[in-house]
């Protein structure tokens, strides 16, 4: 679906990618993950054709995002961490936004706002929403659209626990085998259950990119195992009961995933983690 091919962007003089290479196919729920600064967000940005490359290109379905063409914007929605809504009412944001989504469905959008927990109607008026009520509207919206490609930067930001429960529902119940969700996010905890393709960067290149299933074959997680050898390990970190640890899975045994494991353990041994997953 998406292939980003030699990509190099920069800010003024900061260098962010350098002849960066990185393939999507439809149908995965991903997940982004990467440190502050480690070019998350930027990535998402040219991926929509919001930001320019200065070399490379980034195709989405063979057509090439920087053209921006009507047919392939249909196609495609981001939700950014940062957002505004218009001080109008839900009804009129519908009737000026849907046209540009052919697959748009407003019973899809009703279910998605019941799932929320918020009042099924469209005279909603969005400026006197709160922050986290405006962002439950936007999500609800962005997967009534049925984009073929949907993007969100770090959606659970902002909202109750409740309303990231109710996420990880209307998330997987909104998804098909023709769709791609990609979600960037440091609040791990809140997507570890549902994604499943783990894409990890950090200073602009990418350290892992695997599905959840290769992930739990080739690694092993403890969590609170007062069993673990450190020295045996790739990665540890001390807990209550003993250690959440990430270990090489010798002997094919089941575990849970662990996220925030995974992403710590690949950032203090990303050579390991390289040999594992390239071997």
């Amino acid at each position: 679906m998406i292939s980003v091919e030699n990509l190099t962007f920069n800010y003024k003089k900061t260098a962010v990618f350098t002849d960066f290479d990185l393939t999507i196919g439809k149908g995965r729920i991903l997940g982004l993950l990467g440190k502050n600064g480690a070019g998350k967000s930027t990535l998402l940005y040219l991926m929509t054709g919001l930001l320019q490359p200065r070399k490379g290109r980034i195709m989405y379905n063979n057509v090439n995002v920087s053209k921006r063409y009507p047919g392939m914007l249909c196609d495609m929605f981001i939700v950014p961490e940062e957002f505004g809504l218009p001080d109008i009412s839900l009804r009129s944001y519908i009737k000026l936004n849907s046209p540009f989504y052919p697959r748009f469905s407003k019973v899809q959008l009703m279910e998605n706002l019941t799932h929320f927990e918020l009042d099924v109607n469209d005279k909603i008026h969005l400026g006197a929403l709160s922050l986290g009520q405006k962002k439950k509207v936007f999500m609800s919206f962005a997967l009534a659209t049925n984009t073929s490609l949907l993007i969100m930067d770090e959606p659970t930001n902002g909202l109750d626990i409740p309303g990231k429960s109710q996420f990880k529902k209307f998330v997987v119940s909104n998804m098909s085998d023709e769709r791609t969700m990609l979600i960037s996010t440091h609040q791990v905890q809140d997507v570890e259950k549902m994604i499943e393709q783990v894409i990890i960067l950090d200073d602009s290149k990418i350290l892992l990119n695997a599905s959840t299933t290769d992930i739990c074959q080739k690694l092993y997680f403890a969590n609170d195992d007062n069993r673990v050898d450190p020295e045996q390990a790739i990665y540890t970190t001390p807990s209550i009961q003993g250690y959440n640890a990430l270990l090489l899975n010798r002997n094919n045994d089941e575990s849970v995933l662990n996220l925030e494991t995974l992403f710590n353990g690949t950032l203090s041994n990303p050579l390991k983690i390289k040999e594992i997953f390239t071997s």
